[in-house]
C-alpha cells in the first residue's frame, strides 16, 4: 500500500509532500484492517503549500464532525470451525479498538453489522465480497462501488482477503 499526496513548494510549484505507506493501521493487508491515507477537514480553504500529512496515525473508524477521510481496508474470509461467539468478542474488540464499538449494529446478522453516521464512497479494488444489509446481500468484484449512505451494514469476503479503497465523508443524520 503506497500513498502519494501532492502539494505546492513556496514559490506554486507541484511536488509530492508524501510519497510512503499508510499513516497507521490496525490489522494486517492480509487479514483484514484499517489502513489511513488521509483525514482533512471540508469548507475550509484548500491550501496546496500546507505540507502537513493529515493521514492519522490511529486508525478512528468514522471521520470527525466536517471531515473527510480516505482510507484502504481489507477483510479476511471468517476462519472455519471458530466459534460463533469467539468471532463476535473478537470484532467487538477490534471495533474498540478504532473507537467504533458503539456502532455496532445486529452481530445476530453478521458480526460486524455496523452503522456510521456518514457518506461513504467505497471500491472493491481486489478480491470477492459481499455487502450484508439487514435485509438483504449483494456479491460485489474488483472494480464495482458502493455508496453506503448511513445505513446498518457488514462485509464478508469469499475465497481469500478482499482489498477496499473508501472515503468517508461525515453527515449528521436526522
Amino acid at each position: 500500500m503506497r500513498r502519494v499526496i501532492t502539494g505546492d513548494d513556496a514559490d506554486g510549484h507541484s511536488l509530492i509532500i508524501v510519497d510512503g505507506p499508510p499513516s497507521g493501521e490496525i490489522g494486517d493487508p492480509n487479514l483484514g484492517g484499517l489502513f489511513e491515507i488521509w483525514h482533512e477537514a471540508l469548507g475550509e480553504p484548500l491550501d496546496p503549500k500546507d505540507a502537513r500529512d493529515r493521514g492519522e496515525a490511529k486508525p478512528v473508524l468514522s471521520p470527525a464532525s466536517g471531515h473527510v477521510k480516505v482510507r484502504w481496508f481489507a477483510i479476511a474470509p471468517t476462519p472455519d470451525g471458530v466459534p460463533v461467539e469467539m468471532i463476535k468478542g473478537a470484532v467487538r474488540q477490534r471495533f474498540a479498538d478504532f473507537e467504533a464499538e458503539d456502532h455496532l449494529t445486529d452481530q445476530d446478522r453478521h458480526p460486524a453489522m455496523h452503522q456510521t453516521d456518514s457518506i461513504d464512497i467505497i471500491c472493491l479494488i481486489s478480491g470477492e465480497a459481499s455487502l450484508i444489509l439487514d435485509n438483504t446481500e449483494t456479491r460485489l468484484k474488483p472494480g464495482q462501488i458502493v455508496i453506503q449512505r448511513g445505513t446498518s451494514h457488514g462485509w464478508t469476503a469469499h475465497g481469500g482477503t478482499a482489498l477496499f479503497l473508501a472515503v468517508l465523508i461525515e453527515r449528521t443524520m436526522k
